[in-house]
């Protein structure tokens, strides 16, 4: 099947469950995509009959494929526990915090990498979620072709759903090669995102915390 290679990244169904979606794409596909490849290097200045090139489209479709497996999902993502919060006053401020996780993405706009850390802190409710899952969380989002603010959103959106903590907080940090390699070539810039949801939108001492913890000044 050919359907799963036209995802909606803005489809809220795709991300509401993390199950295995595995693409579906065949070696005569693959082959094809080669061939396109081939012709666009060899145009572009790519001498293709060199030992050194001449498997090059071969691997960097591959490689493509690699760096965008995060739309296939991840089934261990589903996985949370009961927390042993009981209502208690510290339950609305005890934080859980992982980072910082780093990531590599493809933004959309030119297909460049953008690469960087996160920091993923959340305040419990009922259920918690094994802290490499953060980790997953972040990454399965990030391998795709998409936008550094789509990520934070994405990850916000599918704890709130999994685990329905009472808040959730996100930091990313990246530089962008669309930045470096073109446009404005600026040298060495990091562009941070944050996002806040639940206790963290209304109280400023979690905020300034999870930012403290962070490393990132205010």
């Amino acid at each position: 099947m050919v359907a799963s290679l036209r995802i909606d990244p803005d489809d809220p169904e795709f991300y509401r469950g993390m199950e295995l979606n595995r693409r579906d794409i065949s070696e005569e596909q693959m082959h094809k995509f080669e061939v396109y490849v081939s012709e666009i290097f060899s145009a572009f200045g790519m001498d293709m009959t060199l030992p050194s090139t001449e498997r090059t489209p071969e691997r960097y479709v591959k490689a493509l494929l690699d760096a965008t497996i995060g739309y296939d999902g991840d089934p261990k993502l589903i996985t949370a526990f009961d927390t042993e919060c009981r209502g208690e006053p510290a339950c609305l401020t005890d934080q859980i915090i992982e980072g910082p996780i780093p990531f590599y993405a493809l933004c959309e706009h030119h297909a460049l990498p953008f690469h960087g850390h996160a920091y993923v802190g959340y305040i419990p409710c009922k259920k918690i979620i094994g802290i490499s899952k953060l980790t997953r969380l972040v990454r399965v989002y990030a391998r795709r072709f998409t936008v550094q603010e789509r990520i934070g959103k994405q990850i916000i959106d599918t704890l709130a759903e999994k685990l329905d903590p009472h808040g959730i907080a996100i930091y990313l940090g990246a530089h962008h090669l669309c930045m470096q390699m073109r446009g404005v070539r600026a040298s060495v810039p990091l562009t941070k995102t944050t996002f806040w949801h639940g206790e963290y939108t209304s109280n400023n001492n979690l905020r300034s915390e999870f930012l403290a913890l962070c490393g990132v000044p205010e």
